[in-house]
């Protein structure tokens, strides 16, 4: 990261550059804690509001979509959702970079979708920089409970990956991937 860099921290994070965690960004996911909490009492107590409180938290929620709570978020704006879709409990959404889930998606209990990376040398990690990449699921993919997308992966359309897979790389459209890594076992 270079000292010449005017650019807050929360603009190189959005960027995708190295950044470190500041007031700013500690406060901004403060407050998406918060709006998360304020969804999840709002289901709980069957309040009529409990879409507009999801509203809020994401930054799109498409037409006929739910997330069941627990939902987990660093930003909650950067969190995409296309219609018709269908998560479970337990979502863990680290959406520092951009998370977009297509129309027709259904994602099992306890999925993690993990967008923040770290440096891989020990300095800058002991400085505390981190970047993020984002992460595509296309249309009527079928994640099963327990799967976990690391950085940059984008899954394909119509794919289903098995429960607990870990996916490190690109899974294309149409297929079926299931293990850790992820790896593709057949065609649709």
């Amino acid at each position: 990261m270079s000292d010449e860099d005017a650019r807050t921290q929360y603009a190189r994070m959005v960027a995708g550059d190295w950044y470190e965690a500041d007031a700013e960004i500690h406060a901004l996911t403060s407050a998406a804690q918060a709006r998360a909490e304020r969804f999840a009492q709002a289901v709980r107590d069957g309040a009529d509001d409990a879409e507009d409180r999801l509203r809020e938290l994401l930054g799109s929620l498409g037409e006929g979509s739910w997330i069941r709570p627990p939902l987990y978020v660093d930003l909650g704006v950067h969190l995409h959702v296309g219609a018709r879709s269908f998560v479970n409990f337990g979502l863990v959404a680290l959406d520092v970079a951009h998370i977009r889930i297509g129309d027709d998606t259904k994602i099992g209990p306890n999925v993690q979708l993990l967008t923040p990376v770290h440096p891989v040398d020990p300095e800058p990690r002991r400085a505390k920089l981190e970047a993020a990449k984002p992460i595509t699921i296309g249309d009527n993919v079928w994640l099963g409970g327990g799967v976990i997308v690391c950085p940059g992966v984008t899954i394909g359309d119509n794919t289903v990956v098995g429960a607990g897979a870990v996916v490190t790389k690109d899974l294309p459209a149409n297929v079926v991937a299931v293990g850790n890594p992820a790896r593709v076992i057949k065609e649709i």
